[in-house]
């Protein structure tokens, strides 16, 4: 049974999965809740387990587990739950006086060439993410093809374990080949596509590391993987939120962000590209704040960034901290509709700015549009019929010739009986497989993708 190693704001450490995940005590301690996550033998299981306990925790241990269940929620291919579930709002706000850009100044860009077009002459492109938010994944699988037609050979992933020594000649990742984010399908495309295009992977980030020394020892392991055997090397990093900042602190005044200590040692400025800051945290719901102000004014159905209209310069939000502020779409326009002010029961005021979860009516279950990437993948219709009566179910899509514990093309979990629901696939022969919390295969079957 595989370790999983949980990395989340109030703990960083890895959990062996050694017991049952059956038995719970009705109000679980820290140590207690994160044993039977880590016991889980799958997410299904982890899911039913975290849903049975945050009715019961409160404080910082129904904050942690409901921070577990965002991660959980993405892993099994409930988005827009996975978005609802996280118990805050950690956007940063920008700087304080800070004025917001306006279509009177800026236009909007495609952002993926964009920022291609300013790696060009750069040795080292950093961008980040939101763990529990996969469509801060969207922007990376675009630049995977554009940078390593600029030369740029190796690409640094977060999430990957350096245990997993068969990854680059197997070509997809395994429920094995990292941390639990790393189980997410649209990271696992990541993953099997920069391989495919030739990238050699560089996993960097330290187990043991406390949070003081973690972006020391990630900033000297990708000097030593990297630039001290190839200093000329050209290097694309995916890293987790503030990592990536040029300057101390968003991960403390005194911590020196990994970006940073690279630069430092390599000699190389890195263009360093954020987009966990413009980002929907809303679904559902309304945003009230600097996000909703910006979005609005610059409507797009993929992530993109904002030029000066005069100099050509692209905007950042936080210059000091970041070289290119990304903007990603929202889940749905109804999320920026500031003019509908009734009936707000749920309101979380963090950083100057204010956002309502959820209204009436929303359909939770239906998936995201950004999931077409594109329009490069379609819908595939699924049902309860392939859990053969038993729910919850997963059902999981995986490519030709791929084993049970790779990370699936697309992945969907059914929570009620009867219900309906869509995966995201490029065109291509795949293998369907429906499974239950005791990972048993319920239904499997050949399907083909075509374009529509």
């Amino acid at each position: 049974m595989r370790p999983v190693k949980v990395m989340c704001l109030f703990c960083t450490t890895v959990l062996l999965a050694s017991t049952s995940a059956h038995a719970q005590p009705s109000v679980p301690s820290t140590n207690e809740l994160l044993k039977q996550f880590g016991a889980a033998p799958n997410g299904l299981a982890r899911y039913n387990y975290l849903n049975s306990v945050v009715p019961v925790l409160d404080g910082d241990n129904k904050l942690l587990a409901q921070q577990l269940l965002a991660t959980v929620d993405s892993e099994l291919g409930l988005y827009n739950e996975a978005v609802i579930a996280f118990p805050f709002d950690n956007r940063i706000a920008p700087p304080k006086n800070t004025p917001l850009p306006h279509t009177d100044a800026w236009h909007s860009v495609n952002a993926a060439d964009a920022v291609a077009s300013l790696a060009a002459q750069r040795h080292i492109v950093m961008i980040n993410e939101a763990h529990h938010d996969a469509h801060t994944r969207e922007l990376t699988l675009a630049l995977l093809p554009r940078l390593r037609a600029l030369g740029f050979r190796y690409f640094a992933v977060e999430a990957l374990s350096d245990k997993d020594t068969d990854l680059m000649h197997r070509g997809y990742a395994t429920d094995t080949s990292g941390s639990e984010y790393l189980l997410e399908p649209l990271y696992g495309e990541i993953v099997r596509q920069a391989i495919r295009l030739g990238y050699i992977l560089v996993p960097y980030d330290s187990d043991s590391a406390s949070i003081n020394d973690r972006d020391a020892k990630q900033a000297n392991t990708l000097y030593e993987k990297v630039f001290a055997k190839d200093p000329q090397a050209k290097l694309f990093v995916h890293a987790g939120y503030s990592h990536i900042d040029k300057a101390p602190g968003n991960l403390g005044d005194d911590i020196k962000p990994m970006a940073m200590q690279l630069k430092g040692l390599s000699g190389y400025d890195p263009l360093c590209v954020d987009q966990v800051q413009f980002r929907d945290v809303a679904v559902g719901g309304l945003d009230f704040g600097f996000y909703a102000k910006v979005a609005s004014l610059f409507s797009s159905q993929n992530p993109i960034v904002l030029r000066d209209q005069q100099t050509d310069t692209i905007w950042s939000a936080d210059p000091r901290q970041h070289d290119v502020t990304v903007i990603l779409p929202p889940v749905a326009a109804r999320d920026l509709d500031t003019n509908d002010s009734k009936n707000l029961d749920f309101k979380l005021d963090v950083l100057r700015h204010i956002v309502v979860l959820p209204r009436e009516p929303f359909d939770i279950d239906k998936r995201p549009s950004w999931l077409t990437l594109g329009g490069k993948r379609f819908a595939y219709p699924i049902s309860t019929e392939l859990c053969t009566k038993q729910i919850p179910c997963v059902v999981d899509a995986y490519y030709p010739n791929e084993p049970d514990n790779a990370v699936p093309a697309d992945r969907y979990t059914f929570a009620s009986p009867g219900a309906r629901n869509v995966l995201y696939l490029y065109p291509g022969h795949y293998r369907l497989r429906a499974w239950n919390a005791q990972g048993t295969t319920l239904s499997q079957q050949e399907i083909n993708v075509t374009t529509p």
